[in-house]
C-alpha cells in the first residue's frame, strides 16, 4: 500500500520544520503533496487556535470556530473555550479523535500528506504537561489515533535530541520572550508541579521525560517509523538518511 501520510515528530527546536520541508521536496518528485507545517493556520487533522463556542454565544447550538476570525471582546469571550489549553480532557478528546477521522475520510486518494507533529507532540503537551496523565493513558489515546490513520499507511520520522538544553538556548536567542513563556507553561502545568520543576532546569527535565515517553510509545505502535539520532549534529548525514529511507521504504 502506498504511504499517504508522513509525520515528523520530536521536541521543539529539533528541526521538525526543516525535515518536513525536505520530505515534501523529495515526495513532490513522485506526485501531489500537501504539506502542513506547525502553526500555519487551518490543519486537516488538528484544531489549532480553535474554540468550542457554547450554545448561545454565537449560535443556538455549540460549534467549533477558528479564533482567528474574531477579535476584541468576542475573542476574549471565546478564549475560555479554546480547544487546547482551556477545555477539560473529557470534552477535548472526542473532538480531536473526530477531527482525525474526518481527515482520513476526506483525504484525497491521489495526495500524499506531510504533517509537522500533531501526532505525538500535541497529545503529549496536553495529556502529560497540562493534565499530568501517566504514560499508559497517553499511549492509549495515541494508539487510537494510530488506528484511525492506519488506512493511510503512515510513516513517522522522530528527531531524537540529546542536546535539548543547548538547542533551546540557541532558539531562545532568535525568539525574544519565547523562553519565559514556555518555561512558565511547563513548570506550572500538572506534570511540572508533580516533579516540582522550577526555572530553566525544570523545563528541560520536563522535555527530557516527554521525549523518553514519546519514543517508548512510538516503539509500541504499529506504524512504519525511523528515529534519527541527533540530526542537529550533522544535517548532511540526516538528509542522506531521510532520502535513503524514502527511496527504500516509501512506496
Amino acid at each position: 500500500m502506498k504511504n499517504r501520510l508522513f509525520i515528523v515528530e520530536g521536541l521543539l527546536c529539533s528541526g521538525k520544520s526543516t525535515v518536513s520541508a525536505l520530505i515534501a521536496r523529495q515526495l513532490e518528485k513522485r506526485g501531489r503533496v500537501c504539506f502542513f507545517d506547525e502553526g500555519t493556520g487551518e490543519h486537516p487533522a488538528d484544531y489549532e487556535f480553535h474554540a468550542l463556542a457554547p450554545a448561545g454565544l454565537l449560535s443556538p447550538e455549540s460549534r467549533i470556530v477558528p479564533l482567528s476570525a474574531y477579535s476584541g471582546e468576542m475573542l476574549e469571550r471565546l478564549l475560555p473555550y479554546k480547544i487546547y489549553d482551556a477545555l477539560p480532557w473529557e470534552t477535548e478528546m472526542p473532538l480531536m479523535l473526530d477531527k482525525w477521522r474526518q481527515f482520513v475520510r476526506d483525504a484525497d486518494p491521489g495526495t500524499v500528506y506531510i504533517f509537522n507533529c500533531v501526532f505525538l507532540q500535541n497529545p503529549m503537551c496536553e495529556m502529560m504537561m497540562r493534565f499530568g496523565f501517566d504514560e499508559e493513558t497517553s499511549r492509549g489515546y495515541i494508539g487510537c489515533i494510530a488506528d484511525i490513520i492506519s488506512a493511510l499507511n503512515p510513516v513517522v520520522f522522530y528527531l531524537k535530541n540529546d542536546d535539548i538544553a543547548q538547542s533551546v538556548r540557541c532558539a531562545a536567542k532568535e525568539r525574544p520572550g519565547w523562553l519565559d513563556a514556555v518555561i512558565d507553561y511547563h513548570v506550572n502545568g500538572a506534570y511540572g508541579k508533580q516533579i516540582r520543576a522550577e526555572g530553566f532546569d525544570g523545563y528541560i527535565r520536563c522535555l527530557e521525560e516527554r521525549q523518553n515517553r514519546e519514543l517508548r510509545i512510538l516503539s509500541q505502535l504499529p506504524v512504519k517509523q525511523i528515529v534519527l539520532e541527533n540530526p542537529q549534529r550533522n544535517w548532511q548525514l540526516a538528509n542522506e538518511q531521510i532520502c535513503r529511507f524514502l527511496k527504500e521504504n516509501a512506496v
